[in-house]
């Protein structure tokens, strides 16, 4: 989240400071960024109209108290999802979530990426749609209870989606087959969300309640002592089952 949002603000914006538990890390940003790379708080630049914590969501509290002596009336937000505006004990907080899946290695053009906003002042609110309009189309005001079921709805279509393409890759690994012949299908079962919604577009075994096709995969599962993923089958399967009867 942290490089990715640097990367994209970098454009319209003046990144003045970088602050990182490691200077390796810090430098290793502010390098690509701009801003003075620091690994401790106390050395953080005094003076910027924004602070943005992004950062791990267990010390999101602890990293905001030590920030509020430095920030005082500047604006201070974090960018997680499950997190409440009120961990912030700053005057002036806010939340500036993109719902988006990071990582380090791959740097993504914010341009679709959606991004929840959040402030305790109408003013900062203004401030954050605005900063967050410069590198985003798509920037919706949320509430905590909002964001929280964003959060949530997202680890379902994002986080067990790529969980159960890690099952079928160790699946194939097991037989020698690429896990890349798996690409095609994914690809279009995300192209195809674009223009029908989920429930409309559901296929395979368990919607067309084809009982034997699935005894047969319950099988195979167990036959390579699979009883994890055997469970992961039977619930989704079932699941798709009463989705589909409704």
């Amino acid at each position: 989240m942290a490089t990715n949002l640097a990367v994209a603000l970098k454009v319209k914006h003046n990144i003045t400071c970088v602050y990182s538990r490691t200077m390796e890390s810090a430098k290793c940003l502010a390098d690509r960024v701009g801003g003075i790379p620091v690994n401790d708080i106390r050395d953080i630049k005094r003076g910027a109209d924004i602070y943005i914590i992004a950062v791990k969501d267990d010390i999101i509290q602890d990293v905001a108290k030590q920030l509020a002596n430095l920030a005082k009336d500047a604006l201070v937000v974090h960018t997680a999802g499950t997190v409440g505006i009120n961990a912030l004990p700053t005057k002036r907080r806010g939340v500036f979530y993109p719902m988006q899946t990071f990582s380090k290695q791959r740097i993504l053009d914010f341009e679709d990426i959606p991004i929840f906003i959040e402030a305790n002042q109408q003013a900062d609110i203004d401030i954050l749609n605005n900063l967050a309009s410069s590198i985003s189309n798509r920037v919706m005001i949320v509430d905590g209870e909002q964001r929280k079921i964003l959060h949530l709805a997202a680890v379902f279509c994002c986080n067990f989606f790529n969980h159960c393409a890690a099952i079928s890759q160790d699946i194939l690994e097991r037989f020698n087959i690429p896990f890349n012949v798996m690409l095609p299908l994914i690809n279009e079962t995300c192209q195809k969300m674009n223009v029908l919604k989920p429930k409309q577009s559901q296929t395979g075994p368990a919607v067309r309640n084809d009982k034997s096709v699935m005894t047969a995969h319950i099988d195979m599962l167990n036959s390579i002592n699979a009883s994890k993923w055997t469970k992961i089958y039977e619930l989704i399967s079932e699941s798709i089952q009463e989705m589909a009867n409704k």
